[in-house]
């Protein structure tokens, strides 16, 4: 045999130099090439349609069935065999039996409508037999089990099923035409108008309004499905992306029937696809549960990709989760194994899949399974063995990875490690020790990691000359990375203020623009408003804005006060409840300066009391929108403790402004509260943090995560916008335990397709960031990294920011809109003086500038006045 197939071999050979295409044709060559490997999908087609043009019908049939016994057919290649056998029969019913079964061994590969219609109408010339008539109605009946929803092809069915019944009408029969016609109308398919009026003609009573309405549902559904109806007739096969989306929007509307009609039309277009089966088998696994279904449809997945490791995982897990027998479990498992996957790694996984099988079966009583299990683990390791015996010229694989590393790999540092882990399997120390060697010196990305591994390689294998050497090579390494990255950082920091300086620059031109509008504005109204100033006391201004928000920094208060305040006023704003405000016919009759005075002393006096920052948090990021904030706050830190008050921040008109204050009875309800932070509130998350003063702890931040590099946590970028938690760390768990997952929201609380991954040491994020790094998550490429942050920006503490105050002019406006206030908090009186305000360090002035005593009158027509000089007469007794 050998020597014929040797013959064989050479004497194809020397034709195929001769006349190439004749012999690429031909019956011989593909047979040949089919004893070769069985597995040749293309083979099989090529040899079926070289038969059927020879019209050779015994070969072909035998060709047809091997061929099914290794793959599922495809629907094309099921109607041509069952078209020929067809015209072969020649009307005996053994025959027609034969026949009967190979329409069900087709109607089990793929739900396809054409084949079922196929099915029905060959059944109809067989109904003169006894019970052939019910025999005809089960085939209809499960055929529009099957594809009945098939949106564009399961009007056919139904069509031919009514067609039959009219074929064999009788007074009886009405019923049943009537019958098939309300379940279709039933149902959204194509042409549903035609059907409807169909109907309409066809009986005597008119249609009913439970039909009708039936109708009118169906139709309402149609249109739903339209788009992607429409999407699927435009698109290009394979069409994989719109029937992703149509299975999705299926998998929304819940209904099983649907999902699984829409898989099956994906699937008869995209059999090869691995991840559609896994999505496919997934969902009838968790949703349906129907053992005949799910067994058969994970049997149908692994015949058509057998190479995929995670589709026989499933089918195994299926048959053990529906109580298959052990025999069919080991034939699956025996089937995997031969089925050829492509990585080594995918053996081992199988086999663990296999052995936890077994251990589950085990009740480790000196039991049967028990030695079936010892003996599956010694089949495991001696198979595994046997395997990563297969490479033997390491030379050639040297030279393969010498030119895979030319071309531009040697940077990354998970292909030195590859070929490191190459080595250190079947090659020797010394080449592993120079692949090491070589890494170190050429890796750019994770230079950290690759020395790492060269140290450890040492302290195992080498002598102390040899990790001297080691050591004194990544240090001046990693010092020359470090180097790098520090002037790489620098000349980003530099383009960033840069950047900063100029924005500065704009911004002041804008605000100096604005302060010259504003000047020209009040010019023009200085003379209306002079008459008024004779008749209205020194702070009219402040008791007429006292109702007014200071963009949340309390009350409204005079200018030369403030830095006072600023020490013993919040940062963030609380306020005391506004006092009322008094006509100025009321105001000229009282006396201005003492009263004045007592209310700011009483306003100083209070404050610290009445703010208790130690029980008040701060809520942000509220909905603008939303709808009485302080009972809804109320409601959501109810269970915190006893709240003393929810002071919401409203503008001017009313209007809500998106944050609050909410002070509680004690500091434990204030923990409680801070443990609420990102909660939702009307789908909108919420920022909860500490009401601090940063005047009296400039330090404080209320960013609470890391900002320094992390060697146990990784940062993934380019994730799909639909990421959850639950997916990604379920993806991450492959490569080590993950103790957090944090995904990063815009303040809507939508994804921005970045998160932080927490594991427990360095060694598993070095390994998911090798293994993870340009990884495709839903056709999205993920881009990983070792944790490290930039560092944020520094806040300018309450001294440097008077500092910049006394050199820069006030803005006009906030970071928010609007500024702390549009209007001046100086006396018009003052106004009106053009010379420049004292400069004090610190926000304080001394007596001595301005020459003058505790009780000496101010002379405001004569002499320019600090706001220091100013607070000092108004606080005189």
């Amino acid at each position: 045999r050998k020597l014929v197939f040797i013959f064989t071999s050479y004497f194809l050979m020397t034709l195929l130099t001769f006349c190439p295409f004749l012999i690429l044709t031909s019956i011989p060559f593909v047979s040949l090439q089919l004893s070769i490997n069985a597995f040749d999908y293309n083979c099989h087609v090529d040899l079926i349609k070289l038969l059927r043009q020879e019209g050779k019908l015994h070969r072909l049939r035998k060709a047809r069935q091997k061929m099914s016994e290794l793959f599922p057919l495809t629907e094309e290649i099921w109607l041509d065999w069952l078209k020929d056998e067809i015209g072969l029969i020649e009307g005996e019913e053994a025959e027609r039996e034969k026949l009967y079964e190979l329409f069900e061994k087709a109607v089990k590969d793929y739900i396809c409508p054409d084949i079922w219609l196929e099915y029905a109408q060959y059944s109809i010339g067989g109904m003169g037999a006894p019970g052939g008539i019910d025999r005809v109605r089960a085939i209809f009946e499960r055929a529009l089990t099957a594809v009945g929803l098939h949106m564009t092809k399961g009007a056919a069915l139904w069509e031919a099923y009514r067609e039959f019944e009219i074929a064999i009408l009788s007074t009886l029969q009405l019923e049943r035409i009537h019958t098939l016609f309300r379940r279709q109308l039933a149902i959204p398919l194509m042409d549903m108008e035609g059907t409807f009026a169909e109907y309409s003609d066809w009986t005597d009573e008119g249609v009913s309004e439970v039909v009708t309405q039936h109708y009118k549902r169906s139709l309402q559904q149609l249109e739903k499905r339209r788009l992607h109806e429409e999407a699927l007739l435009m698109a290009e096969p394979p069409k994989l992306a719109e029937y992703q989306g149509y299975i999705d929007y299926e998998m929304k509307e819940g209904d099983p029937a649907r999902v699984q009609i829409i898989f099956e039309r994906a699937l008869a277009e995209n059999c090869l696809v691995p991840d559609l089966w896994a999505k496919y088998t997934t969902y009838l696994d968790r949703q349906l549960k129907i053992k005949e279904l799910v067994l058969s449809c994970h049997e149908r997945a692994v015949r058509n990709c057998p190479w995929t490791m995670g589709l026989w995982k499933s089918y195994i897990l299926a048959l053990e989760r529906h109580g298959a027998e052990h025999h069919i479990v080991s034939d699956v498992f025996e089937k995997a194994l031969n089925a050829g996957f492509i990585q080594a790694t995918d053996y081992v996984e199988i086999w663990q899949s296999y052995l936890d099988y077994l251990r589950r079966r085990v009740d480790f009583k000196g039991s049967r399974e028990l030695e079936e299990l010892r003996a599956a683990f010694t089949r495991c390791l001696d198979y595994l063995k046997q395997d990563a015996l297969h490479c033997k010229n390491m030379q050639k694989a040297r030279e393969l990875w010498d030119n895979i590393m030319t071309k531009g790999n040697a940077k990354y540092a998970n292909m030195w490690l590859e070929y490191y882990n190459l080595e250190r399997s079947y090659g020797d120390a010394v080449h592993c020790r120079k692949a090491l060697h070589r890494a170190v010196q050429c890796t750019s990305d994770y230079p950290e990691h690759v020395c790492e591994v060269l140290i450890t390689f040492e302290r195992v294998e080498g002598s102390l000359e040899d990790w001297d050497a080691a050591v004194q090579k990544t240090e001046s390494r990693l010092n020359r990375v470090n180097e790098q990255r520090v002037k790489a950082a620098e000349k980003e920091a530099q383009l960033v203020r840069h950047e900063e300086e100029r924005a500065e620059q704009r911004r002041k031109a804008k605000a100096e623009k604005k302060a010259q509008k504003k000047s020209q504005k009040t010019n023009r109204t200085g003379d209306k408003r002079k008459a008024e100033d004779d008749g209205e006391d020194e702070w009219g201004e402040e008791t007429e804005l006292a109702h007014k928000r200071h963009r949340g920094e309390g009350d409204v208060i005079p200018a030369a006060l403030e830095e006072q305040m600023e020490t013993e006023s919040s940062l963030f704003g609380r306020r005391a409840p506004p006092r009322k405000t008094e006509p100025p016919a009321t105001r000229r009759n009282q006396q201005a300066m003492p009263e004045s005075s007592s209310m700011v002393r009483k306003t100083l006096d209070t404050t610290p009391d009445q703010r208790r920052d130690s029980n008040t948090v701060f809520i942000s990021n509220l909905a603008f929108n939303l709808e009485e904030p302080e009972g809804k706050l109320r409601a959501v830190f109810g269970t915190c403790g006893n709240i003393l008050e929810v002071r919401p921040v409203f503008t001017t008109k009313g209007a809500f402004r998106g944050y609050c204050y909410v002070q509680f009875e004690d500091e434990l309800a204030t923990q409680k509260a801070l443990k609420l932070d990102r909660q939702e509130v009307d789908g909108r998350p919420m920022f909860v943090s500490p009401c601090v003063d940063k005047s009296k702890n400039p330090e404080f931040k209320v960013f609470k995560y890391n900002t320094s590099m992390e060697k146990h946590k990784i940062f993934i970028s380019g994730l799909p916008f639909t990421c959850t938690t639950e997916k990604l760390e379920e993806l991450c768990k492959e490569h080590g335990t993950v103790k957090a997952v944090r995904l990063v929201t815009n303040r809507s609380g939508r994804s921005k397709g970045l998160a932080y991954v927490e594991f427990e040491n360095e060694e598993q994020a070095s390994q998911a960031v090798l293994k993870m790094d340009r990884m495709k998550m839903e056709n999205y490429t993920l881009s990983v990294a070792i944790s490290n942050p930039p560092a944020r920006k520094t806040e300018v503490g309450p001294a440097a920011s008077r500092v910049l105050g006394a050199m820069m002019p006030r803005q006009l406006q906030g970071a928010r809109g609007k500024g702390r206030t549009q209007v001046s908090l100086l006396p018009r009186s003052l106004h009106r003086q053009n010379a420049p305000e004292a400069k004090a360090e610190n926000g304080t002035a001394t007596k001595q500038q301005h020459g003058m005593t505790d009780g000496q009158e101010l002379d405001t027509g004569t002499k320019s006045l600090s706001n220091e000089d100013f607070a000092r007469m108004l606080l005189k007794k």
